[in-house]
């Protein structure tokens, strides 16, 4: 049963306790995860093979298997299964590849052109996770849009199965990918070894990809205290589904389960007007539970979660942007209307037949997003988030003559000669 809260009865505190999420207020994630870098940090590999053994029960003899190893696993899993991951690579790619766009140049004087190209960033890194589900799915959003990119180098990381390996479905994504390395390694220490490099793991300059809320606070903690940057928070995954009269109970029940399996500390929130229809989802949550192999992560996961009665979807939209989902759906007849009311929201699924498992997995878009509220300011990861985008002039005679005296002004009145004297030596000469 999702514990039931009512919109207009919630105090300011109260609604930002609902909205805060995986917060660490005494900071024991935090602390834990500073000593587990600093140990990578110091100990290099080392380190890596005692945290695998500590934290995944694998003593390894390699931090790494090559591309022999990729595809012998890879032809391990089945034709479905393959042609399965076919089309997802291939969905995902058609739509990442329309975002590789060249922009026009632009004459903002008459003789001054302004302009901006794309350039990858050199080597990043891709975390893909393997706790208790391990995630091709996630190796794809993220190296897809990379190779779109252009990126140099990929460098892998994903903790180690009991086997000391990787399973198929991963290394059969590496050979789509054209992947021919993957470091056996994963949480917190994964994130510090790709910031500061190992003595087998080269140090990249960005790391992307989700993880729980110990990988998330590593990834938070490195773009404070080195020089590599991060895609965005992505940590426990959570789905706020807004629903009305219109909506149908079972399928809304799937939704908040879809996510709750993810992890215990997965939230779904169920935001709408209808008391009836709250009774009728809570009803099928019982009934699904019971069938799902992981009903045990999935009942802890909804005790941490609730829903949010509204008076109208007006209303369910203010609660919806003030809480900022990683997945936000809209399952009510009318969702063209409430399209431009979403402020902040990491992917959006319109529509009775749209699940948030299709973008999880195959309709194209990325499901590699900003969670805990983050979706406030960052956007799901792109082929944007694998380039720099920089910029170019140039000045023709016409163009100094008929800019120069503006700069002139400007830098005088900030009391900057030199640059003042930098347009005015070229406009004595033309």
């Amino acid at each position: 049963m999702l514990k039931k809260y009512n919109y207009n009865e919630l105090s300011n505190q109260q609604l930002q306790q609902l909205i805060t999420r995986n917060a660490d207020t005494t900071n024991e994630i935090g602390n834990s995860v500073e000593a587990i870098i600093n140990q990578v940090k110091v100990d290099g590999d080392k380190a890596l093979f005692q945290f695998s053994e500590q934290f995944d029960k694998v003593k390894l003899s390699k931090l790494f298997i090559e591309f022999d190893e990729i595809e012998e696993l890879a032809g391990q899993i089945d034709e479905i299964e393959q042609k399965a991951l076919e089309k997802a690579f291939y969905n995902i790619h058609k739509f990442h590849l329309e975002q590789l766009k060249t922009e026009n140049k632009v004459e903002t004087t008459t003789g001054v052109t302004c302009w901006r190209e794309l350039r990858a960033i050199e080597r990043v890194g891709l975390y893909v996770p393997g706790g208790s589900a391990v995630l091709p799915s996630t190796f794809l959003m993220l190296g897809v849009p990379a190779k779109i990119a252009g990126c140099k180098e990929i460098i892998v990381c994903s903790p180690p199965q009991k086997n000391g390996s990787v399973n198929g479905y991963i290394a059969y994504c590496a050979l789509l990918l054209g992947v021919k390395r993957i470091y056996l390694t994963g949480g917190a220490q994964a994130i510090a070894a790709m910031a500061y490099g190992t003595e087998s793991i080269p140090k990249v300059d960005k790391i992307f990809g989700p993880g729980n809320q110990y990988v998330t606070k590593a990834k938070t903690i490195i773009q404070s205290n080195t020089n590599t940057a991060i895609d965005m928070p992505a940590g426990p995954s959570e789905v706020l589904v807004i629903a009305d009269d219109s909506a149908i109970p079972a399928y809304v029940a799937a939704d908040l389960l879809a996510q709750a399996e993810h992890g215990t500390d997965s939230q779904a929130v169920l935001v709408c007007n209808s008391e009836t229809l709250l009774e009728k989802v809570n009803k099928e949550l019982q009934k699904q539970l019971n069938i799902l192999p992981r009903k045990e992560i999935a009942i802890k996961a909804i005790e941490n979660s609730y829903a949010v009665l509204t008076t109208d979807l007006q209303q369910a939209m203010l609660f919806s942007n003030a809480y900022a989902p990683e997945h936000l759906i809209l399952e009510v007849d009318n969702y063209e209307q409430l399209i431009p009311e979403i402020i902040n929201a990491g992917s959006v699924f319109l529509g009775h037949l749209t699940p948030e498992s299709a973008g999880d997995y195959a309709s194209g878009t990325n499901h590699t997003l900003p969670t805990s509220g983050y979706a406030r300011s960052y956007s799901g990861v792109s082929v944007d988030s694998f380039v720099k985008k920089i910029t170019f002039q140039h000045i023709s005679k016409a163009g100094i003559k008929n800019l120069g005296p503006t700069v002139e002004v400007l830098a005088e009145l900030e009391g900057l000669q030199a640059h003042a004297n930098a347009v005015t030596v070229r406009m004595k000469e033309v």
